[in-house]
């Protein structure tokens, strides 16, 4: 039977926040990208610009990079090796 406390625990899904600002970013880079096939539609461009830019800012803001978790080394058994398949 697994510990649901510890299951809880091994989240790498990180903070609502965090994909809030990521959200924000993306959004920013595909709006950007569009309006540049667009013709270029370069109003368009700038909003997508300064969206990109509040995602940089809330990235900051709201730590994601903090939201990196770190496991512990991995080890191989002593029979595999990386060349052989399966």
């Amino acid at each position: 039977m697994v510990d649901d406390t510890r299951q809880a625990n091994v989240n790498h899904g990180g903070r609502a926040s965090s994909w809030l600002a990521v959200t924000v970013l993306l959004l920013g880079f595909g709006i950007a990208g569009v309006a540049l096939c667009m013709g270029p539609n370069w109003f368009v461009f700038w909003m997508g610009a300064g969206a990109c830019a509040m995602g940089g800012i809330l990235v900051l803001v709201f730590g994601v990079f903090q939201d990196v978790v770190l496991d512990a080394p991995r080890t191989m058994h002593a029979g595999t090796s990386r060349n052989t398949p399966g």
